[in-house]
């Protein structure tokens, strides 16, 4: 009975076994086909989701006259006018100093040159030699004296409450959720560092005149990595240099710090709306100093976040998710550990 019932088991396993045979034979093939990355199972997930991210970030194309310097030869309307004052302000600290410039300091800075230019021409008619030979004597003047020291202080002080506002709107601390990057000058380009997205690190060099235009930018602002932030985001944008003193500096984004040696200089900046923003070292700081541009992309933060996974970076809190089973394991292992020990 015994021998009868192992022989039909060993009939069984011999009908299932070549079917096995010719499963592994059949997916040979299909292994050859595949790349190394996508044998590995475990792995296929992060392929899959970098190769997503990947596809979902496309780098972002200049708007003309937007960011950038205005060609006063250009056909843009108002280019010549627009090539007279500042560059349209994108950022809220920026908007307020271009109102300030346009309704203070430029009406003030008018009157007061039309002014001392009406009493000059009036001296030069009223005081000549031809209608006055002889000179006036007159040394004092009570009235004119009180007036001309009242009134200077009126427009100091007029100046003066905008400007320190101004001055302490652009030192205001960045708050503890804002977004970290590191800019750092050297001889001649930019580095930037991601320290809350996995310490991504980005070399920018100023791009060919010739592939700038090729590309839709201008020259000599355009560069091969941008500086990819998120907007409508407050930032933390901290500055410092590897050998001597440059400067950060984005003319339509109101910001503008130095990058020094051994030090960590640290201002908010938040850009109101997606765009390219381009700029340039400001500090005189070698031979090749005019050929380290910056140009800064603003993007919207769902597209800043496929933009750092592409880099191969992590959002903030994706890399606590699991550590979490760790901790769960933790109990259990002490238990094992105790029932090895009795």
């Amino acid at each position: 009975m015994k021998l009868a019932t192992l022989a039909a088991l060993a009939a069984v396993a011999a009908l299932f076994a070549p079917v096995s045979v010719l499963a592994q034979d059949a997916a040979a093939p299909i292994v050859e086909q595949m790349g190394a990355e996508q044998v590995v199972a475990p792995n296929a997930g992060v392929v899959e989701s970098a190769a997503d991210a990947a596809s979902a970030y496309t780098p972002m194309a200049p708007t003309r006259g937007k960011g950038m310097p205005t060609d006063p030869l250009s056909d843009e309307p108002n280019a010549m006018m627009k090539s007279l004052t500042f560059q349209d302000q994108y950022t809220d600290n920026g908007n307020y100093a271009l109102g300030m410039h346009d309704y203070i300091l430029l009406p003030v800075i008018t009157i007061i040159s039309l002014f001392v230019l009406g009493l000059l021409l009036y001296v030069i008619v009223r005081f000549n030699r031809g209608a006055n030979p002889e000179a006036s004597r007159t040394t004092h003047n009570t009235m004119i004296e009180v007036v001309w020291t009242i009134v200077p202080v009126i427009i100091l002080v007029v100046i003066a409450v905008p400007s320190i506002t101004l001055l302490a709107r652009q030192y205001e601390t960045p708050p503890a959720e804002a977004v970290t990057i590191k800019a750092t000058g050297y001889q001649w380009y930019w580095g930037y560092t991601y320290p809350d997205h996995g310490e991504i690190e980005i070399v920018s060099n100023m791009l060919p005149e010739d592939e700038a235009v090729r590309r839709g930018e201008p020259g000599q602002l355009a560069v091969d990595n941008r500086m990819v932030v998120p907007a409508g985001v407050p930032l933390r944008i901290q500055t410092t240099a590897s050998d001597v003193i440059h400067a950060f500096a984005v003319p339509s984004l109101w910001f503008k710090m130095d990058a020094v040696p051994g030090r960590l200089n640290e201002k908010l900046l938040t850009i109101k709306e997606p765009g390219v923003y381009y700029g340039q070292c400001s500090e005189l700081c070698g031979s090749r100093h005019a050929y380290m541009p910056i140009a800064v992309e603003a993007l919207p933060p769902e597209q800043f976040a496929a933009w750092v996974k592409a880099q191969g970076g992590t959002m903030p809190g994706e890399e606590a998710a699991p550590a979490a089973p760790a901790a769960e394991e933790a109990p259990a292992a002490e238990q094992v550990a105790l029932l090895t020990t009795r």
